[in-house]
């Protein structure tokens, strides 16, 4: 009987492993379903205030011509997935990243004021989970979330509710709150995917959290043409040594598994802008000098990184 029990039990684990496994492999394809070429519409509106005497801001709307989203690097338990704003040929921006972890334990969440604190989740706590990390154009942290791909009646989305900075859009016009608290919902479509949103507006103090209001976000991603970004596929191949450079520097700071600050401006430059002079200037140096560039970039992002346990105020 003891044996017979031992056989259930291995075959009951086999089949979870199974099942896992073949779970694991439909939310990577889901994952990399999101690459291509795209063109998006960003639409925004604040929807209602609990305050009476609050005045909804006028509702937001941008498109970009194209947006080129690609693999840039993949392991068994990660992808990190680049994207470059593709104005034309000639005019390539650099955007944001997404990396994507599976059953990933290490956590970096947004306290306000440039602040991030560390916290590393059990395994039981992200069994089956895959944690998307946001960074800035110039890799910088911006916001985490770990959560289930649901794959169920011809749905495929992930789901999470993060703290994060102010977006782009608002950073340098608003003051009346300092956390945005991101409900992201992506989804894929038949044309491409959609990131909707449900977030509330937050000025947060001294552990207290007020809502200024709440605000709706969809943007619409729908797939192009490849050959409408091949000015963003020239510009990485060109470019691409000196940001896994940047993107290996800052690993090394996430490696110390420490809380992070970053100083908004040192020597009149913010953090994205001393980096991008320094891309520009060291775009060949890369290929021939690694080390002395990785050096370079290090040094820029110790002058604007604090890497150290942050008491009471994050708390």
């Amino acid at each position: 009987m003891n044996r017979m029990k031992t056989i259930m039990l291995a075959v009951t684990r086999a089949f979870f492993c199974v099942k896992g496994l073949a779970q694991s492999e439909q939310d990577r394809k889901a994952i990399r379903d999101m690459c291509g070429c795209y063109s998006i519409k960003f639409d925004y509106a604040e929807t209602f205030s609990q305050d009476t005497a609050y005045e909804l801001h006028d509702q937001y709307h941008a498109e970009t011509p194209a947006e080129w989203v690609f693999v840039d690097a993949e392991t068994k338990g990660k992808i990190v997935i680049q994207h470059l704003l593709v104005i034309n040929d000639t005019i390539i921006i650099k955007h944001w990243r997404q990396d994507w972890l599976y059953q990933n334990q290490d956590l970096y969440w947004f306290k306000g004021d440039l602040k991030w604190k560390y916290d590393q989740y059990s395994n039981d706590d992200v069994v089956g989970q895959w944690t998307q990390k946001v960074y800035q154009v110039d890799d910088s942290p911006r916001y985490q979330g770990s959560a289930s791909w649901v794959h169920v009646d011809r749905k495929y989305f992930w789901e999470n509710t993060t703290d994060a900075p102010l977006p782009r859009r608002e950073y340098s016009k608003r003051s009346d709150y300092n956390i945005m608290q991101r409900t992201n919902r992506l989804i894929l479509t038949d044309d491409g995917w959609l990131h909707d949103q449900d977030n509330l507006n937050i000025f947060r103090e001294n552990g207290f959290d007020k809502i200024i209001v709440a605000e709706k976000g969809l943007n619409v991603c729908t797939k192009l043409d490849d050959s409408k970004c091949s000015g963003g596929q020239t510009w990485w191949e060109e470019n691409k040594t000196y940001w896994r450079l940047v993107r290996a520097e800052w690993d090394e700071v996430f490696a110390q598994h420490q809380d992070i600050a970053i100083t908004k401006k040192m020597d009149n430059k913010m953090l994205w802008q001393a980096l991008f002079v320094c891309g520009a200037e060291s775009q060949k140096k890369s290929l021939t000098k690694p080390k002395k560039v990785s050096k370079e970039i290090a040094a820029i992002i110790e002058s604007f990184v604090t890497v150290t346990p942050l008491k009471g105020s994050l708390e």
